[in-house]
């Protein structure tokens, strides 16, 4: 076990490149997983820990959101889910000498990677005005300063309180009654750069914008879609799932620019014909389309589906499920009789007949499921592209039913449950009143800023103070030059946190970091041994317990930490027993019973065995909160992407050692890339054409149509089957080249998977 940061700091002067590899996990995953463990955690902490993820009586992982089965093995982890165990349970700490050691001048030169590695943080640290390090302080300290900058601000407008989705239910609850008390709704939150379209697309087409499945959907399915994911690296439990239905007779689909290994191929690590045999070919049809052209190609399908009733009337749609519960038929079949083929295919980069052989897949399918994440939440055209799936979907009554449905997969462990909870810039007016019934206060009611907007309001000087529950905003945002100038510009930053990242770093005038339990460190407050609850993907909640002693008795759990500085701000202003939560986060839950649609009776809800399910009315019953009360099939415009020759369409995405911001390693195993990370994957007919080689290095471009200079500069080419015309680059180290205006149509996620470069020699 090591007590000492495991790494230097690292450059990219020696990137090794090989062959992607076509199959997920086997040995490797094994391997991948426990080396780590057994090296930074010991024997006895990585069997205390690993035994208890994703248990029902365990914590909950914190690296996903993918749902747990009801049946689950002794080992109920993935890699990744191992490796973010590892990176928050390590007994590596921060000692307070690392904060006379390292200014802030000298940690800005630090990689993300190495801050990451530097072990966890033990004791809150003050970085005043005018000055340029942290020094440890005490926590009374800490709330006090920052109460005094809260309260003096002229408007509670003036401060904004971000939340990442590690953020327990618990914690979100009361974190967002403190800002509502406080005064305003800026409750930005990393959804808004992620999930943002799913909620606004789906919330407009069904009423609600949660996954209409059950993690059981996928085994009685008859046909899986799945777009713009990587399963294998971002959510490689899933692939369990995909393994199930396969072996059920499900037909899978991938739609993904690039070749995923854990799409082609899944060697389950914990059966025998995973660590010895072939393991289970996953897709049967695999569609390597052009980015931004899913929109396009949902449209095409559905046009095929409804030519194929026209054919055969009376035996395609299900006409008494549109009859009964949707509204649009005749508009969307009228648009769609418009739709031009040839458009269709310049859009998706694909050929008729594969976009026939995926019509012909899903008019055989009784019950099909549809699943994607944030290779479709992430372009301009994002919202209208989900309503095409909710389209397709609705033409032959795939929702409310077994086997079928919508199926968005959220990526951190409990952003669903925050927002359940109230993170939102713009709760509805029916959550806010029963704030108002159950606390006797009068909540803001004008909306919030979401975390684009925070980042404008930022560098316009309108916000001065920037709170964040966890997350690393200056990493993870959009047009990173403009974002870190705009954090540099505010008067305070704090950062409640376990380990350092880049956010740390890039400080207002006076900045603060106030360290936190981690999910599996136990939990113990005055009434004994407390626990959180988690919402995952498909809208299952659960309870979390950790195993393990805090790595410092000096931590705060987040609860605690919420609870003191709203006790420290709003002193008795509010009739709220922030102290009683503190102590007893039962409390806490009998409060969100009284508030939270679908949470009556949490707390005994919460100690089910396996938790339980909240109300999901398109699912339960084919019923549709919408205005109308039926399911909306929509007409949207098809839109192409416009981009000119020597041109290519380049996205962000994550490699296999990452979750979000944070870096495990600088591998990516299955793409073939070892020790570095600004590489840039381009097909090698787009490089014959560029007259660019396999190796070069070049410096990518952004040329958006104002005058700031958007550019990364020395990235290896790394030559890869990408669909033509597209690029792809690993976030954040391609972030600075999306513009901070650059945003999806009515969610404002910011376009990060189409955006329109060039590429030049490095000098």
């Amino acid at each position: 076990m090591t007590t000492k940061p495991p790494v230097d700091d690292v450059t990219d002067d020696h990137i090794e490149v090989g062959k992607p590899r076509t199959w997920a996990a086997g040995v490797p995953g094994i391997t991948h997983s426990m080396g780590p463990a057994l090296t930074q955690m010991g024997v006895r902490r990585s069997l205390k820990t690993l035994t208890a993820m994703n248990q029902k009586d365990g914590f909950d992982c914190m690296s996903c959101a993918w749902p747990d089965p009801d049946h689950r093995t002794t080992l109920s982890f993935c890699e990744n889910g191992a490796k973010a165990l590892t990176w928050e349970a390590t007994p590596v700490k921060v000692p307070s000498s690392f904060w006379a050691e390292h200014s802030i001048a000298d940690l800005l030169t630090k990689s993300g990677y190495w801050l990451g590695m530097q072990g966890r943080l033990i004791e809150p640290v003050h970085k005043p005005a005018g000055k340029d390090h942290y020094q440890p302080i005490s926590w009374d300290d800490a709330f006090l300063i920052i109460a005094e900058k809260l309260k003096g601000l002229d408007s509670p407008d003036q401060a904004a309180f971000y939340t990442s989705g590690r953020t327990a239910n618990e914690t979100a609850f009361i974190y967002q009654l403190f800002v509502r008390a406080f005064g305003t709704n800026n409750l930005p939150d990393c959804s808004n750069m992620c999930h943002e379209s799913t909620g606004y697309a789906m919330g407009q087409t069904i009423g609600i914008g949660k996954s209409t499945v059950s993690y059981g959907d996928f085994a009685k399915a008859d046909l899986v879609i799945i777009m713009g994911q990587n399963p294998g690296s971002n959510h490689p439990r899933m692939l369990t799932a995909l393994e199930e239905a396969k072996e059920a007779g499900a037909d899978i689909v991938a739609i993904n620019p690039l070749p995923e290994a854990g799409l082609i191929r899944y060697k389950n690590p914990q059966r025998v014909k995973g660590i010895l045999g072939k393991g289970t070919a996953l897709a049967d049809q695999y569609l390597q389309i052009r980015l931004g052209g899913d929109m396009a190609l949902m449209q095409a399908i559905s046009r095929r589906v409804l030519d194929a009733e026209t054919a055969h009337p009376g035996t395609v749609l299900d006409h008494q499920f549109l009859k009964e519960h949707c509204h649009g038929l005749e508009e969307l079949t009228a648009h769609l009789a418009r739709l031009d083929e040839r458009a269709v295919l310049a859009a998706t980069g694909l050929r008729a007949e594969e976009i026939d052989e995926l019509a012909a897949r899903y008019l055989k399918a009784d019950k099909v499921i549809i699943t994607w994440a944030m290779g479709l939440t992430q372009h301009k055209k994002a919202v209208p592209t989900i309503k095409e799936i909710i389209n397709l979907l609705l033409l032959r009554g795939n929702i409310g039913k077994p086997g079928a449905g919508a199926s968005p997969i959220r990526g951190h462990s409990n952003v669903q449950g925050d927002r359940t909870m109230g993170i939102w810039e713009k709760m509805p007016p029916a959550f806010l009143d029963a704030i108002e019934k159950e606390f006797g206060f009068a909540p803001p009611r004008e909306d919030g800023v979401d975390s684009v907007a925070a980042i404008r309001s930022m560098r316009d000087r309108h916000l001065k103070v920037w709170i964040a529950l966890g997350g690393n905003l200056a990493a993870a945002i959009s047009d990173t030059a403009i974002a870190e100038a705009a954090l540099r510009s505010t008067e305070m930053t704090v950062q409640i946190s376990t380990k350092l990242n880049r956010s740390h770093v890039i400080v207002g005038d006076e900045a603060l970091i106030l360290p936190t339990m981690g999910r599996s460190e136990i939990d113990m407050q005055a009434s004994g041994p407390q626990f959180v609850s988690v919402e995952d993907s498909v809208c299952a909640v659960h309870s979390s317990r950790g195993r393990i002693d805090p790595v410092s008795p000096s931590l705060l759990s987040e609860v605690s930490i919420v609870t003191r500085l709203a006790r420290a701000v709003l002193g008795d202003r509010v009739a709220v027993d922030w102290a009683g939560f503190e102590g007893n986060y039962d409390l806490i839950r009998e409060h969100i019973s009284h508030v939270v649609k679908g949470c009556a009776n949490y707390n005994q809800l919460i100690r089910q065995e396996g938790g339980f399910i909240l109300p999901h009315g398109p699912r339960d019953s084919r019923t549709f909160p919408t205005p109308s009360g039926k399911a909306m099939l929509t007409v949207n415009q098809l839109e192409h992407i416009d981009c000119p020759p020597g041109r290519l369409l380049l996205q962000s995405m994550r490699s296999h050692d990452q979750f979000n911001t944070t870096i495990y390693s600088l591998n990516d195993r299955y793409r073939g890339v070892k020790k570095g990370r600004r590489v840039v994957f381009v097909n090698p007919d787009d490089l014959a054409e560029l007259d660019i080689a396999d190796g070069d290095f070049v410096d990518i471009y952004n040329e958006w149509h104002d005058d700031t200079d958007r550019s990364v500069k020395n990235f290896r080419v790394i030559a890869y089957p990408t669909a033509r015309g597209c690029a792809a680059a690993y976030f954040p180290e391609a972030n600075p080249l999306v513009p901070l205006e650059s945003v999806a149509e009515g969610s404002n996620t910011p376009a990060s998977k189409s955006v329109v470069v060039r590429l030049e020699p490095s000098q």
